[in-house]
Order: C-alpha cells, then structure tokens, then sequence
C-alpha cells in the first residue's frame, strides 16, 4: 500500500468561496451536503472507521454526469453497503467514523490523484461521460470541494483521538462484487494489509472462526498501490491499520448488514484490549 511520493494538499485559492473565478466554489451548491459525514465526534474508543465509497450522490453542478439510473446506483458509484454497515458499527459501538458522502465517480477518495482512476473515464463496460477530457481546473474543484475535505476531517478526528489516548487503531471499510470480469469471487470476506498484521490477523482468525470464507489480501492486495487513504493517514505514521473489504451480497440489504455488523462489532470492541490500546488517564 505504499506509494513512492507521498502525496500531500495543494495550497488552496486565496479566492473568496463566492467568487465565480473559483471552480471549487461553486461544485457544491449552499444547499447541498458537506463532502464527508462524521459519526460520534467526541467518541473516546481509540478506533476510527473511515468509508470512502459510502454515498452515491453526484453534486447537482454535474448533473446525471450522462450517467443512467443504474450506472449512478451500481458498484462504480458506490461501495454498495459499506456506508451503511459503517454506520451501524459507529452507532452501535459508540466510535468514531468518518464516511465520504459523495460518488466515487466525481473523485475517488481512495486514489492518489494523479492515478486514471481517480477519476473514472471507463469501466465494467460503462463510459463515464461526465469524466471524459476533464481539464486540469475541473478535476481540481472536485479535489478541493470534496477529496481534500474529507481527508481534513480524518486528520481533524485522528488528531483529537491522539490527544485523549493511544495511537488510534484505523479500519477503512469498503465493499466488493461477487463476480469480475465473468469470475466468481469465492471470498466474503476480505482483510487487506501489507507489513502491519497487528489488526489483520485479529480479523483473520476472528471471521474464519465465525464461518466466513475469507481472503488473506483477497480479492485485492494491500500491497498494491490503490489504499491511499491506509496509506496517507495511517501506514506512514505506524498507526495500526487494516482494510475490511466485504462482499456487496452480504450487505445489500438491512438484514445482512446487520448480521456482518454483529460480527464485526465483537471483534472491533475487542481491538483496545487486544492490542494494548489502553486509554491515559487525564488528571483532573
């Protein structure tokens, strides 16, 4: 999961946000949602969940992006069920989560943003018009309006959890499909990692145990160079990390999420005690 340059933000428009010069001032209409959503700010748990596929929206300055209904609603839009099962364990485990709100199509939260697929021109068969011969000022109001945002407000919670406790464990949760390229895809379970075991062998052990079949960096590798919020956020400053990739299948409904959430929850409250993430206690 490591990249040979470390990427790191732009400086930003000293423009006034009202000014039309700007393309980033205007993506993103008064109306809208901000680009990321935060689950239980203040939490104390020293975990942070982040989901960088969890919503579909495109913001309305874009349109359908010559998108039809299914292709704004299908894989290459959307982890499907990732968000919501990101949802449930920060809700129902009291933690903290940062979860990225708008379609991976607009800009892939997950990409550096020199890498093609940053913003997706093809794929699965499906031509993304909205993103052919982008010019360098467009692809940068996406960034500055919603990739960067986002990853401002992973910073903003991994430095809060650092001040009241231990390094943060960091789980990036994400969803796959059952078939690629005509192949069926055996794992329901996959756990991402490169040199640091300390979270994936827990999550190993605890599904295998639990009945799923579960892919050892299947059906993607955590040594590839894709993870770049693992990467930027967590692998290069030696937090423990992990990438949690379930299979759509399981969670496209509310009663699957529900059952991987159950799940995942016993093994994500045990991580503190596991590990020996244990919480200083600030004198009074």
């Amino acid at each position: 999961m490591r990249y040979t340059d470390r990427q790191t933000e732009p400086r930003r428009s000293h423009m006034p946000d009202g000014d039309n010069n700007n393309p980033a001032a205007s993506l993103l209409s008064t109306g809208e949602p901000p680009p990321f959503r935060v689950i239980n700010p203040l939490a104390e748990m020293p975990v942070l969940l982040v989901c960088d596929h969890a919503g579909r929206r495109f913001p309305e300055s874009l349109g359908d992006m010559g998108l039809d209904p299914f292709a704004r609603r299908c894989h290459l839009a959307v982890d499907i069920g990732a968000g919501s099962l990101t949802e449930r364990l920060a809700e129902d485990l009291g933690i903290t989560a940062v979860l990225a709100r708008y379609s991976r199509l607009v800009v892939d939260c997950n990409r550096q943003l020199l890498d093609p697929s940053a913003f997706l021109e093809f794929g699965d068969g499906v031509v993304v018009p909205g993103n052919r011969n982008l010019r360098a000022a467009e692809k940068t109001a996406r960034s500055d309006a919603i990739y960067w945002p986002y990853h401002r407000a992973i910073d903003e919670q991994l430095r809060r959890l650092k001040v009241i406790g231990p390094p943060p464990a960091f789980i990036a949760v994400h969803s796959f499909t059952p078939v690629l390229n005509g192949a069926s895809r055996p794992w329901q379970v996959g756990v991402l990692w490169e040199t640091d075991q300390r979270l994936s062998d827990l999550f190993l052990e605890d599904f295998r145990d639990a009945g799923y079949e579960v892919g050892d960096n299947e059906p993607y590798s955590g040594k590839a160079p894709q993870d770049f919020t693992i990467d930027h956020h967590a692998q290069d400053i030696g937090l423990p990390h992990v990438g949690i990739e379930i299979r759509q299948d399981l969670i496209a409904d509310a009663a699957g999420v529900n059952k991987i959430a159950a799940v995942m929850q016993r093994i994500v409250a045990s991580i503190p005690e596991r590990i020996g993430l244990q919480r200083r206690r600030i004198p009074a």
